[in-house]
Formats: C-alpha cells, structure tokens, sequence
C-alpha cells in the first residue's frame, strides 16, 4: 500500500516521463534550419527488408557508383546528405518514394523532406524512378554495409614519390624507361670500345719498343706512330669521327620521323582548369558520370555545363574559377575545351566497342588518370600500341552468348585463349575506313 502522501510524487513522476518522452521524440524530427542529415528517429528506424547477401551488396554499389556517387557518400557530405545509417532514420518504403520522387514528396509537405531541401540549399535530388525496389534494395543494402564497415582509413602522407608534378605524372612512362636503358648500355659500350683501342695502343707501343731494343741494325728499328697527334691526324680517326656523327644524326631524323603525330605526354592547359585528380580521384566520382556516351557511342563526349552545375549549383559557388562556369552558362556559351587524345582522321575507334563490349577500363588507354591534376596523353596510341594491345587482350567473353560458337569453334583447335586478333583484331579495314 502506497502511503497518501506518496501518491503526488508517484503522479508528478509519471507525468515528468511523459513530457521527457515527447521532448525526445519531438526534437528528434528534422525540422527547419536545425535539421541534420544524421538526425536519428522517425517513421521506420530499422533496417528490416536489406540484405546482406554479396551478390546484391555488389549489384548495390554499381548502381550507387553509377548514380549517386556524384552527390553523395556513405561516411561524409558531399553535395547531399552523407548516407550512414540513413534506413535507420526513414524507414525503406519512405526511402524508396523519395528517391524516386524526392521533388514530389518535398511538394508534399513531409517535414523531413522539407527539412532537408531548407539545409541543403533549396536543391531537389533529381528523381531516380528508373530505378526498381530492387535496385533501391540493393543500394540500401550496399550503405548498410558500409556504415557496419566504418569509414575508410586516412590516406598516407604524400611523398615526393607519389606526388604527382604539374602535369599530372606520377611515373615515369614505360617508353622512357627503356629508351633510358638504351642509351646507358651505348655509352657503356662506347666507354669499353675506347678502352679496348688504348689497351691496344699501349701495347702496340711496347712492342715497338721490344723490336728496337733487340734490332740489330737501322733498317730494323720500326717507328712508333702510335702518337696522340699521329691518331687524331689519321684517315681511320677522321672516318670514325665522321661515321659516329653521321650515326647520330640519322638517329634524330629516324627519332622524329617516327615520332611525327605522336603526342605522349601531351599536356595543354584547359581555359578552367579542372583536376581529375580530385574529382575521378579523392571524390571516386565514376567516369561515365561526365563522359556519359562512353558506354553507347564512338565518342565519350566532352560534359556539357548542366553536368558540372549538378554540383557546383551549391558547391564552392564563390570560386572564381566556378564563377567562369556560371559566365558561360549566362552567355549561353559552351566552354571551348582543349582536346588532349588526337586520333588521325584515318583511323576509326569506337569508345562503346571497348568499354561496353570490351570490358576495358578508362586507365587502359588513359593511364592513371585519377592521379592527374592536368590530363596529359598517357599512351603511344600509335598503330603499333594498339596492334600489340589486340594481340595481348583476351576476348571478354564471360556470359555473353554472342562468342559461345566462336569459343568452341577456337578452343576445339587451339589452347590458348581467344584473343582479340583471333576474332579480326589485326584486320585493317576494322580501323581504317
């Protein structure tokens, strides 16, 4: 039995835990300019309906990788809302509408929507309604995974190794390596040529000398006409001096006729300058997100202007650089970008081909290019690096029915893999018109 006067204190309690509650729960909700995209409550708080299969985490990441990494990470903020935990603070039916309807729910009225729209400067997400339950399942289900994987580690320092120079190098270029090499062994055997022939001399002399000691008269005493001014006034001196220059020229001519049109290490300055680097590099923004007909055309295709205001409409807008961007889009004037990668007018070369059909990265051909602050020409992309390249190259022909006969056909004769010369590769009206 409760005592009579214990009974407004037990009230009173009850009451406190109640308001305390509601406090909670109401301040939990993103609302106005207080909203934070970590702020945890809501409707669903959990993460029932995603998977932890592997299968559908990678499925997950490729779709997160080819339509939202540009915007968004998992462990930090980007142009949105950085998305660790995010199906705990909505849960997925919510998640699915907005994603694909981000402008329609914030039209709505739904406060988190609402909220987040105000934070992050009145931009919408464009809407994904391309995307399946699926597809938005598996995204889930990848940003899960990576919120119970912590973020990454710092990166190292960098180092005066791994720094890259102006031009966006970090190494050495394979050809230089060897051409480098090349040179060191013809000095090496130049040096030992030159010691052979004093070796020679020196011994030359002493015979003579030998010979004139035991002579036996005049007439068998020899010459020594083995001086330095009776060498450098010799015709075989002369000759050799005129062979080993005339070699050296005609090493330049040959040089630079190969060379001709050849542009490794090409490096223009652009009239924005723009570092890939940080974009393709730091921020693992994917390729074909600015260079979107990679997959479906000849060309790659340089971005258009909506593509970088997709972010630059809220990020670092004060930059005068940005501030180029936003002049060209008011003048209604395409930025005149500089082409780095020529190809002769002769030659044909199909992007979609190669990276669709092909399976080949963008560094292939490019190199490194998410370590370049300026995009210089990495490859040769001569005649002979890409024959060597279809010689080299098997056909990537996993789960594409298209080779099936072609495979049997090649492996009932031949143990080596299918490669791409096998297929047609070193025909020349495949690359020349």
């Amino acid at each position: 039995m409760l005592r009579k006067q214990s009974i407004p204190l037990v009230v009173g309690q009850i009451l406190c835990c109640v308001f305390l509650w509601s406090a909670s729960f109401a301040f939990g909700q993103p609302s106005g300019e207080g909203a934070t995209e970590e702020a945890t409550g809501g409707a669903g708080g959990g993460a029932s309906g995603l998977s932890t299969d592997a299968a559908v985490i990678a499925k997950g990441q490729e779709i997160f990788t080819a339509n939202c990494q540009a915007c968004h990470a998992v462990h930090e903020q980007v142009v949105g809302p950085k998305l660790a935990k995010v199906y705990e603070r909505r849960d997925v039916a919510w998640l699915k509408e907005f994603i694909r309807y981000s402008q329609k729910t914030i039209e709505s009225g739904d406060e988190y929507a609402v909220a987040l729209y105000e934070k992050f400067n009145k931009t919408p997400m464009p809407n994904h309604d391309f995307l399946t339950d699926d597809d938005i399942i598996a995204i889930l289900s990848y940003i899960q995974d990576e919120t119970k994987k912590g973020p990454p580690a710092p990166a190292a320092p960098e180092t005066e190794e791994t720094t890259a120079d102006a031009s966006g190098a970090t190494a050495t270029p394979v050809q230089e390596g060897n051409s480098t090499i090349l040179k060191i062994i013809i000095i090496g055997m130049a040096f030992l040529l030159f010691l052979v022939m004093g070796v020679l001399m020196l011994l030359a002399s002493t015979l003579v000398k030998v010979i004139n000691k035991n002579a036996k008269s005049e007439d068998d005493i020899l010459e020594n006409k083995f001086t330095l001014d009776s060498i450098l006034r010799s015709p075989a001196f002369g000759g050799m001096v005129t062979f080993v220059f005339l070699g050296i020229i005609a090493k330049f001519v040959i040089e630079g006729i190969i060379t001709i049109g050849v542009q490794q290490g090409y490096a223009p300055e652009q009239p924005i300058p723009f570092s890939h680097k940080l974009h393709a590099g730091k921020y693992e923004i994917e390729c074909k997100y600015c260079h979107t007909g990679v997959e479906k055309s000849k060309n790659a295709n340089i971005p258009s202007l909506n593509i970088c205001m997709n972010c630059h409409n809220t990020i670092r807008t004060t930059s005068p650089n940005i501030q180029k961007i936003y002049a060209h889009l008011e003048n209604d004037e395409p930025i005149q970008w500089v082409r780095v990668h020529n190809l002769p007018d002769l030659a044909y070369f199909n992007h979609a081909q190669h990276v669709k059909v092909g399976g080949l990265d963008c560094e292939n051909c490019h190199g490194p290019i998410q370590e370049m602050e300026i995009v210089r020409q990495s490859s040769l992309l001569t005649m002979g690096w890409c024959i060597d390249c279809h010689r080299e190259t098997n056909v990537n022909a996993k789960g594409n029915e298209y080779y099936d006969n072609l495979l049997e056909m090649h492996d009932a004769y031949n143990r080596e893999p299918l490669k791409v010369e096998n297929i047609g590769g070193l025909e020349c009206s495949k690359c020349h018109y």
